[in-house]
C-alpha cells in the first residue's frame, strides 16, 4: 500500500502583464497536494504561494479581478461548455479572435456578446 498522497499536476501560464505579479515568470509547472481541487482553491493557492506582489491586481474577493481571463485547456472557464456557441467576445487583446476561429465558430454562430464587467 502506497503512503503517497495523490495530487494534481498542472501548468499555470500568465500573460498580458500578469506574470509581473508572479516573479516575472510566465510559466509554472505545479504538483499540487491532495485530490480535491477547484479553480477557486487554485486561485487562493496561487495567491498564497506564488504571488510576489500587488495581490489587489490579481484577486478581488474570492475570484480574479475583472479583466483577467482564465483559460482552462485554452477555453474560457466561465463562458464555454459543450453546448455553448460563441461568435463575438469583447476582449482586451486581439488574440481571442483567432482562437474563436480555430474552434470552428463564426460570426453567424453569434448568440450574443459577452463583455467584461468593470
Amino acid at each position: 500500500m502506497s503512503s503517497s498522497v495523490a495530487g494534481l499536476s498542472v501548468t499555470v501560464e500568465f500573460g498580458g502583464g500578469a506574470e509581473l505579479l508572479f516573479d516575472k515568470k510566465k510559466r509554472h509547472e505545479l504538483n499540487l497536494p491532495g485530490d480535491e481541487w477547484t479553480l477557486k482553491r487554485l486561485l487562493f493557492w496561487l495567491r498564497d504561494n506564488l504571488l510576489t506582489e500587488r495581490p489587489e491586481l490579481f484577486m478581488q474577493g474570492d475570484t480574479v479581478r475583472p479583466g483577467i481571463l482564465i483559460l482552462v485547456n485554452d477555453a474560457d472557464w466561465e463562458l464555454l461548455s459543450t453546448s455553448t456557441k460563441v461568435g463575438h467576445v469583447h476582449r482586451l487583446t486581439g488574440e481571442l479572435d483567432s482562437e474563436v476561429k480555430a474552434w470552428g465558430f463564426s460570426r453567424e454562430d453569434e448568440i450574443g456578446s459577452v463583455s467584461p464587467q468593470y
